[in-house]
């Protein structure tokens, strides 16, 4: 009976299942706070794509800290905007299992400017965590 019940427990522990919640704005405009409200549950604490619900994604997380390296030498600041930003037909960030954060980073209105403000806040702290 034991023998069972530890089965059933590594079955569970390998089907991991991420909870989905609302995006929960945060007021700080640091690329590091940032970071690690929005983007460390997944690309993890180090941004090398092993945060806790990294396992549960269909699509392994990016490593962060590998882009300036994959391109070149060349940090790609454009890019990890758009990464960021979520345009339609891209998949990263709202595709399946995937959080869209698009109502903290695309604002409009009055508070556009803020949102413009944390995309640029975590373009620049990805940026220094390059190897």
């Amino acid at each position: 009976m034991l023998i069972g019940f530890a089965g059933s427990i590594a079955v569970l522990a390998q089907t991991k299942v991420i909870k989905e919640v609302p995006a929960r704005l945060i007021s700080s405009v640091e690329g590091k706070d940032l970071f690690n409200q929005y983007c460390a549950v997944c690309h993890g604490v180090d941004a090398k794509g092993k945060g806790p619900a990294a396992e549960a994604l269909k699509r392994p997380p990016t490593d962060l800290t590998q882009l300036t390296a994959r391109n070149k030498g060349k940090y790609p600041d454009i890019a990890v905007q758009i990464s960021i930003r979520n345009p339609k037909g891209l998949l990263e960030h709202g595709v399946g299992e995937m959080p869209i954060w698009g109502p903290i980073f695309n604002e409009s209105g009055q508070n556009k400017h803020m949102g413009d403000m944390r995309v640029h806040a975590l373009v620049e702290y990805i940026k220094t965590m390059q190897h």
